[in-house]
């Protein structure tokens, strides 16, 4: 059972004592796993839950998905009795369990991977009484948002370097100078040699990225600029359901009044994975020439070896469903991209 410990968090909880001895030492992380990809279950009495600690962990966990246009919590949240924590609860992917004491001196948090299931994120919140807890998750939000989408990544992650393509990963490799275990869901659409296009297709919905470079000129080749013209490029080559439409990057939008446009640029922001720099690019797409279109997300890096901008670009389709694990399926991609040579 590895334990995870993060600046806020103090070592020494007992994670039996907030849930019982029983039910927690009942279950083996053996077991596997169950719930779908950000699903929560808090485990939390009715008195704290009704209370502002409850309104607090609501907030932070249910607080919405920024990159979408309309409204989906970060993770979708169950909350459950402790008397009722047992069999398919106790086994979920993603646990919190709250315990409010006045025994507690201080507010803690501690969570641990695989505690009653594997792969598993089990979080302990405990305090002495339901104000100062709340203050102290209010407080702590982005490490325990941090900690949770960890896990979730973590096993997108497992999964692809499981099961992936190796077909694909050779067709990258041999184009792009570099490595990246792609689902084996994903096709191949389009290749040319500085561009290919894969996609996922559902009955009501669309998972896609391409892949692009071109030479890098120096910083200003970074700029958000230059970034949304080299995407409007590539995107082009992507067509659309009708005869003469493709992917374009929506840069404005119309006013109050409808009868005039304002600038809407894609998010911008500079990000670090591993030892690699990116920039994460967030904004929305459409169709030139057909009613279509959605959210996508970006990553760009510089190429050390090539001297080339690599851009990683993911987009979804569901004009229906949600979008929120189709979108994050894709971001998570970039986490099993490697440069062998030149990290």
């Amino acid at each position: 059972m590895r334990r995870l410990f993060f600046n806020l968090i103090a070592v020494g909880v007992v994670l039996s004592s907030l849930v019982g001895c029983d039910a927690f030492y009942s279950a083996s992380s053996s077991d596997t796993s169950t719930g779908k990809p950000y699903e929560l279950v808090v485990v939390c009495d009715q008195q704290p839950w009704l209370s502002e600690l409850g309104d607090t962990l609501q907030a932070v966990l249910k607080q919405p998905v920024k990159e979408l246009a309309k409204i989906e919590p970060m993770f979708d949240v169950m909350r459950v009795l402790p008397n009722n924590f047992k069999s398919l609860t106790r086994h979920h992917r993603n646990i919190i369990v709250v315990h409010v004491n006045p025994e507690f001196a201080e507010p803690k948090i501690e969570a641990q991977y695989d505690a009653t299931a594997a792969p598993q994120i089990f979080i302990s919140i405990q305090g002495p009484d339901n104000h100062t807890l709340a203050q102290y998750v209010s407080d702590n939000r982005d490490n325990l948002l941090y900690v949770l989408e960890k896990a979730e990544r973590d096993r997108r992650v497992d999964y692809s370097n499981k099961y992936y393509s190796k077909p694909l990963f050779d067709m990258i490799n041999e184009t792009f100078n570099f490595e990246m275990r792609v689902p084996d869901n994903f096709k191949m659409r389009t290749q040319s040699d500085d561009m290919i296009w894969f996609s996922h297709e559902l009955p009501v919905a669309s998972q896609g990225f391409f892949i692009y470079k071109y030479p890098y000129t120096g910083p200003e080749s970074l700029t958000l600029e230059a970034l949304v013209a080299a995407r409007n490029r590539f995107a082009a080559r992507i067509p659309g359901p009708a005869d003469g439409s493709y992917m374009t990057t929506v840069t404005k939008i119309p006013d109050q009044t409808g009868e005039e446009y304002i600038p809407f640029m894609p998010d911008y922001r500079p990000i670090r994975i591993g030892e690699r720099p990116w920039i994460e690019m967030t904004g929305f797409w459409d169709v030139e020439n057909y009613v279509m279109g959605g959210v996508f997300v970006s990553y760009t890096t510089v190429n050390p070896a090539t001297q080339e901008v690599v851009t990683i670009d993911c987009y979804v389709y569901s004009p229906k469903d949600k979008k929120r694990n189709l979108l994050r399926d894709l971001q998570h991609l970039v986490y099993v991209v490697d440069f062998p040579n030149n990290n």
